[in-house]
């Protein structure tokens, strides 16, 4: 069998290999990862003309997963104006915990997610835990950039303080949400808003999805984003430039790169996975909080793609989110 090639400039050059199904994953996800090949993998960077319409695929993507919440998870929804900022709050139909709060920010390129993937996010975050959790239709692109998205999370978590201590108040996102919620830890001190109490970043990190190599790897073992070209310049920008215009360093859209602001970050749980592109965003991140002073608590799936805890019909899933909600649960008491 062929080896790795050790270029003069440092890049391996990888020969084509067989990665079989991992003997640490749960029976379901091994039958999931078999039915792979019996499915398209989900496209990130797919129709690219058509916002509409992407946003409608999205949402049509999300509601299968929405479906298998079922029974399982039952929560009230509501819509509601917060801050100024339109919001879905939801309630569990249990208990309700009245004195804690959750902010979700959803997932989808700072571009799509609205509302389905928010549905995704929150539901059985808020089943779980039995907290409100609030989440926000922040704006995206293509028609606004950075910082329009946490501009809108620091109005709601502004009005929040009417309701809660800052402490009391927690915030999580997925993909692109988990960007955004580094981005909002960063943002509340910086403009003199209290800390909250405790973030998650999931499927995300403190800087840029393509900064690190797990983004080739995914690229070619699970097929949902495309790796960056391997001559280093940019691949396809599915963000449809929410960040253009931003230096690649600023604090305010990849704190990860600054430990002073990371230094003000509150306890932070980070979730990824071996077959995620953002595994090295997040292992970057997370080490940096370290380095910071930072309580940082890294969970990393064997086998788990990008945002795995969305699937809750896996064992896998289901563990995340007990995680997520036991974290919550500690650091904002």
């Amino acid at each position: 069998m062929a080896g790795p090639v050790f270029r003069k400039d440092g890049a391996v050059a990888v020969p084509a290999f067989v990665l079989p199904v991992s003997g640490l994953v749960s029976p379901e996800a091994a039958a999931a990862q078999r039915q792979r090949a019996t499915m398209p993998a989900f496209d990130a960077a797919g129709a690219e003309g058509d916002i509409a319409l992407r946003r409608q695929q999205i949402n049509d993507y999300a509601a299968a997963g929405i479906a298998r919440l079922g029974e399982s998870f039952p929560v009230t929804i509501g819509a509601a104006k917060i801050g100024g900022v339109d919001v879905l709050e939801f309630l569990p139909a249990d208990h309700h915990d009245r004195e804690r709060v959750l902010i979700n920010l959803h997932g989808g390129a700072f571009t799509v997610g609205w509302d389905g993937i928010a549905r995704l996010e929150s539901i059985p975050i808020a089943a779980l835990s039995g907290m409100r959790v609030i989440s926000v239709d922040y704006r995206m692109a293509p028609e606004h950039r950075h910082p329009a998205a946490v501009e809108d999370v620091a109005s709601v978590f502004a009005a929040l303080l009417d309701q809660y201590p800052a402490t009391r108040i927690g915030i999580y996102g997925g993909s692109a949400g988990g960007a955004l919620t580094a981005q909002a830890a960063a943002w509340l001190p910086a403009h003199g808003l209290p800390q909250a109490g405790a973030v998650g970043i999931f499927g995300s990190g403190g800087v840029p999805f393509d900064a690190g190599e797990s983004a080739y790897v995914a690229g070619y073992i699970d097929g949902s984003f495309p790796p960056p070209p391997a001559d280093g310049s940019k691949g396809p920008d599915i963000t449809r430039g929410y960040f253009a215009g931003c230096d690649p360093r600023d604090a305010s859209a990849w704190p990860g790169y600054h430990l002073d602001v990371l230094a003000k970050f509150p306890p932070t749980l980070i979730i990824t996975g071996t077959r995620a592109m953002d595994l090295s965003p997040a292992i970057f991140t997370h080490a940096q909080l370290l380095k910071a002073g930072v309580a940082s608590t890294l969970l990393v799936g064997e086998s788990m793609g990008h945002c795995y805890h969305y699937g809750v019909y896996l064992p896998e899933g289901r563990d995340a989110c007990a995680q997520i909600v036991r974290f919550f649960r500690s650091h904002l008491a």
